[in-house]
């Protein structure tokens, strides 16, 4: 019997580290996968097509859209972001867990269809942290770090949605919290039937 996988969406607020979590969890993790999503904005230097992004044109993804081929999509500004339906099934029926770095909109849309998704959300260890370390990046000035930390706030208040939650104060903390719940998450009965199938058969023989 086969092993099908763990759909797992992870949320959290511009700042807590989500990115350099699901980074260094997939090069720990050989059964990890994470979504590359498919994008109309253009290519950043440094970016490659197909590791950082799908990267397609406005057309190509409308009629992506329209086929039904996402499973979950957002706009953001001028540019859309949409998540491979197709991709997410194939990669789940091979046994490998999928994750979605995904805002809690689009967790939403991704449980809506896909029912058996679990959820993670990463949270700061304070607000001074967050605020820290947005200014830390060196890339915005105090008004759009002020829009983003009103930003965060309303994304830090649906946490609820999810199933789990790290609080990001310890990076190897956080990081050894999130390898237990991707272990704890194999090692559920129904897992563990399809895993060991023909091993408990024989163990209940008589």
């Amino acid at each position: 019997m086969g092993n099908r996988g763990t759909l797992l969406t992870v949320s959290a607020p511009s700042g807590a580290g989500k990115t350099s979590l699901v980074k260094a969890l997939v090069e720990q993790d050989p059964q990890v996968r994470v979504s590359v999503s498919y994008t109309t904005r253009l290519k950043r230097p440094g970016e490659e097509d197909g590791v950082n992004y799908h990267f397609v044109n406005q057309q190509t993804f409308r009629k992506m859209l329209e086929a039904g081929e996402f499973l979950e999509y957002a706009q953001v500004f001028s540019h859309f972001y949409g998540t491979s339906a197709q991709w997410v099934k194939d990669t789940l029926e091979n046994g490998l867990d999928v994750i979605l770095e995904i805002d809690w909109q689009g967790a939403q849309q991704a449980k809506r269809l896909m029912p058996e998704t679990k959820g993670l959300f990463i949270m700061p260890p304070s607000q001074q942290a967050l605020l820290e370390r947005l200014r830390g990046r060196g890339q915005d000035n105090d008004d759009v770090i002020k829009q983003r930390m009103k930003e965060a706030i309303k994304e830090m208040s649906h946490y609820l949605d999810a199933h789990w939650l790290i609080i990001n104060d310890d990076f190897d903390r956080a990081l050894a919290d999130f390898q237990s719940l991707m272990l704890a998450q194999r090692l559920k009965i129904q897992h563990q039937q399809h895993r060991h199938f023909k091993l408990l058969t024989e163990l209940l023989s008589q």
